[in-house]
């Protein structure tokens, strides 16, 4: 008795995102079909990864603001955090606000511009960073350990190139 492979591997990659999404006739185009399957394999890594951050008392923001923050090693206007997040972030205000209340960041107003707030870690935070990091790390390897590291370098230099097609 042999092994059974996966669908997508007896017919090819072409049935591949059509069986996942129970959809009948062919993608229209093939740029249809590239983005449905990236979208699809995003969502699906997303929800991995909130789940595990979901055991730290954590969303993805929330844990997007508090690695960039650890990165700078600085206290940084919320704003500028805002730009680097790997999310959109339309209401960082939002998330600042859920971190102070968590005791995880502190807001200051800037001693240059009144009108500038900056953001920084707390102990705490660090803390749970440091907690964090182990698991977050493994999760990465377990996820695309499947594909070689080759693989992985051309999949990087491809959503490279949409993603500058696409913030153009």
């Amino acid at each position: 008795m042999g092994v059974e492979l996966p669908r997508a591997q007896r017919d090819g990659w072409e049935m591949a995102l059509r069986d996942e999404l129970k959809k009948r006739d062919p993608f229209d185009l093939i740029e249809q079909e590239a983005a449905l399957s990236i979208m699809r394999t995003s969502d699906l890594l997303e929800n991995r990864f909130a789940r595990l951050l979901r055991e730290y008392d954590l969303t993805r923001s929330q844990y997007n603001v508090l690695r960039i923050l650890r990165g700078e090693g600085r206290p940084m206007p919320c704003l500028e955090v805002a730009q680097r997040m790997i999310q959109v972030a339309p209401a960082i205000t939002r998330v600042v606000d859920q971190l102070v209340n968590a005791e995880l960041i502190v807001k200051t107003q800037s001693d240059s511009d009144r009108r500038v707030f900056l953001i920084d870690l707390t102990s705490r935070a660090k803390r749970v960073l440091k907690a964090v990091d182990v698991p977050l790390l493994e999760l990465h390897r377990s996820l695309l350990s499947g594909v070689p590291k080759k693989d992985l370098k051309q999949v990087i230099a491809i959503l490279q190139q949409i993603r500058e097609g696409v913030s153009e």
